[in-house]
């Protein structure tokens, strides 16, 4: 019995090969011109919606995915937006006094001095007369002890709180960002603290949210500790700008682009000069290029055959 079987397998085995090499055979001989034009061009579609299919699924799953609640904050024309476009300085003296009345009661600023506002927003007596409006604590002196000094240029922005501790148990428990770097640290930058800043509502539907926090569908999960801070009017601008919602946001969001990059106009100065540079150097490259080598384009070779002397 065990032979029948053994003998069997075998035999389909080889019908099974024999049938498969015949089909390869035929796939191999089988040329392109053979299939009609109407079933290259049927198959040709199915690609390529099938491929567009997938490439339009994939980017659906991404952007609506069920744990993104965060509204995505629109790209604004800003005025220091473009390849060689500065910061507007204006703005930027009066996002300073935005942050020094509203913001920093809550938000620190430990990488920024006031030396650095010199020359961007406030002349260097300005800035001085802003430092001298705090009182830092120094020493210690010839006794050992430590004192109180008005501030000077070198003097870091003040903190609101002494520690990270004293700072929650003021905010109900939330720790306020230091704002030093928030525009780079945040996904959309200034774009992101402007639409922040004006996008306090109401919660919809199906949305609970605790006391002491507040709606803001730009804030990651919507929930969000910091209560609206800018309305209109709510503070005085002295060059007679009109200190709407809207214009507080765009100055105070100027204001902390440029403290995270305070090198963003010169380095755009600088990347003028390079661009010119380079083009200067790029013609002058080009013209020794076809200087060195004329000699050897423009020669002509000429073969003038010997006869044979016989």
């Amino acid at each position: 019995m065990a032979g029948i079987l053994s003998r069997f397998s075998s035999n389909v085995i080889q019908v099974s090969r024999n049938g498969f090499s015949r089909a390869q055979k035929q796939l191999s001989t089988l040329s392109l011109n053979e299939v009609s034009t109407s079933k290259k061009l049927f198959w040709s579609t199915v690609g390529i919606i099938g491929t567009t299919g997938v490439v339009v699924l994939v980017g659906l799953e991404k952007s609506v995915a069920a744990g993104d609640l965060q509204a995505h904050p629109p790209h604004l024309p800003w005025n220091h937006s473009g390849f060689i476009d500065s910061l507007d300085h204006a703005s930027v003296r009066r996002g300073y006094q935005i942050y020094k009345q509203v913001c920093a009661a809550c938000h620190s600023m430990h990488y920024l001095c006031y030396r650095h506002l010199v020359g961007v927003s406030h002349t260097e007596a300005e800035a001085k007369a802003e430092a001298e409006e705090i009182m830092v604590k120094d020493g210690p002196n010839d006794e050992g002890n430590m004192f109180m000094r008005p501030g000077k240029l070198s003097d870091k922005f003040p903190s609101p709180y002494e520690n990270e501790e004293a700072a929650r148990f003021s905010n109900n428990g939330a720790y306020p960002p230091d704002l030093s770097l928030i525009a780079n640290a945040r996904h959309g930058g200034e774009d992101y603290i402007f639409h922040l800043l004006l996008g306090y509502m109401d919660p919809p539907a199906g949305v609970v949210i605790r006391d002491g926090q507040y709606y803001n569908p730009y804030f990651p999960g919507g929930a969000i500790s910091m209560a609206q801070a800018l309305y209109n009017e709510v503070v005085e601008y002295p060059d007679g700008t009109e200190a709407t919602a809207s214009q507080t946001a765009k100055d105070i969001s100027t204001f902390l682009r440029w403290a995270a990059e305070p090198e963003h106009d010169t380095r755009k100065r600088w990347t003028i000069k390079a661009t010119l540079m380079f083009a200067l150097l790029t013609a002058i490259t080009f013209y020794m290029k076809r200087h060195v080598w004329s000699t050897l384009k423009s020669r002509k070779i000429a073969f003038k055959p010997v006869s044979k002397k016989e």
